[in-house]
């Protein structure tokens, strides 16, 4: 497969970029992933029509996918649309973040919820080891870490970066005393 710089090149030494061909450089998926970004619902329900079911697990350059673009501008109409259309919950983007760690490092409850009910993975950790528990202890945000405790996320479970868990973060941070008594009201795992 040719890099796109170099067919980019290519098309400028042709003199192809003045003719209509240019348009065959953006793919449906870019296109999609675009629609998404500008909440163009038409656009966006066309794609979705004629690229089949694997185009709403399309991923941008990121390798995010439009459900997690949708999540980190904290858009319920568009993240509940695209939850509509089954994409993998548990899909993940080159740093690992998956949707639900997204929505709880910014205390997205209503979306993290419906992202459970579809069997998100619960635990699910970044490259830095880090779980939506740990994103959501770290943002002091007590209603997402209830949500997750009682989804059955681990309150041990440790991180790669420091090698703490969400009870070792919650201990060391005094501004979170509520979700540290929360955490502490469940029993680590033998």
């Amino acid at each position: 497969m040719i890099p796109k710089h170099y067919r980019l090149a290519a098309a400028i030494v042709l003199g192809l970029l003045a003719s209509p061909s240019l348009a065959q450089f953006t793919s449906n998926s870019e296109k999609f992933l675009n629609a998404v970004r500008e909440r163009d619902g038409g656009t966006a329900m066309d794609l979705l029509r004629s690229g089949g079911p694997s185009m709403v697990n399309t991923r941008d350059d990121k390798g995010q996918t439009a459900l997690m673009i949708a999540i980190a501008r904290r858009d319920v109409e568009w993240s509940m649309f695209l939850l509509s259309q089954r994409p993998d919950v548990n899909a993940s983007a080159r740093n690992g973040d998956t949707a639900l760690i997204l929505a709880s490092r910014i205390g997205f409850t209503s979306v993290a919820a419906e992202l459970l009910a579809l069997k998100a993975k619960v635990d699910a950790a970044n490259r830095m080891g880090e779980t939506a528990l740990i994103a959501a202890v770290q943002q002091r945000h007590l209603p997402m870490v209830k949500l997750l405790l009682d989804a059955g996320a681990d309150p041990d479970k440790t991180d790669n970066a420091a090698g703490y868990s969400a009870r070792d973060y919650a201990k060391r941070d005094a501004r979170s005393r509520e979700i540290l008594k929360l955490l502490e009201s469940r029993k680590p795992k033998a």
